[in-house]
């Protein structure tokens, strides 16, 4: 799983699509996240602001993935996902996306992309900008923090 991760990293920096949920199953564009060990597990640590609707799926359902297209695939649609909210379009639907069903997660990959991670929640972190550097402060001036989503992965 780990043989990979430069490859995923740098493809990740270019964006990802997170998935959560499988009824109204919602599409995010990510461009930064976290592969590792935490509490003996791999985990991969997501970022989700507060008032994104992938947080409101995410703290309902517990289960997410993440979908890595490489080498320029895919980077229309990463863009789009990443500019409307699935409170008001079927990202799947309107983005022209396959739904291919997560056997381990509540949710579904992109299909079409090279690799893919499947999530459980277990643990998360609300930031606080209080206590952040000011550097890192400056990306929450609106107030709309990140929660540090770990999940467990699974496959």
């Amino acid at each position: 799983m780990f043989d990979n991760l430069d490859k995923n990293l740098t493809a990740l920096t270019k964006g990802a699509f997170l998935v959560t949920g499988k009824e109204n199953a919602n599409v995010m564009t990510i461009s930064w996240g976290f592969v590792g060990y935490m509490w003996r597990k791999k985990v991969f640590i997501v970022p989700i602001r507060t008032s994104r609707y992938s947080h409101e799926i995410l703290d309902k359902t517990g289960t997410f993935t993440i979908s890595i297209p490489h080498a320029e695939k895919m980077n229309n649609e990463i863009k789009l996902a990443g500019t409307k909210s699935g409170r008001d379009i079927d990202k799947f639907e309107s983005l022209n996306l396959t739904k291919v069903p997560a056997p381990l997660a509540d949710s579904y990959f992109v299909g079409g992309c090279d690799s893919y991670y499947q999530c459980k929640v277990i643990g998360k972190v609300d930031l606080d900008a209080t206590t952040l550097s000011s550097m890192v402060a400056d990306f929450y001036k609106d107030g709309d923090v990140h929660t540090l989503y770990f999940g467990e992965i699974l496959d």
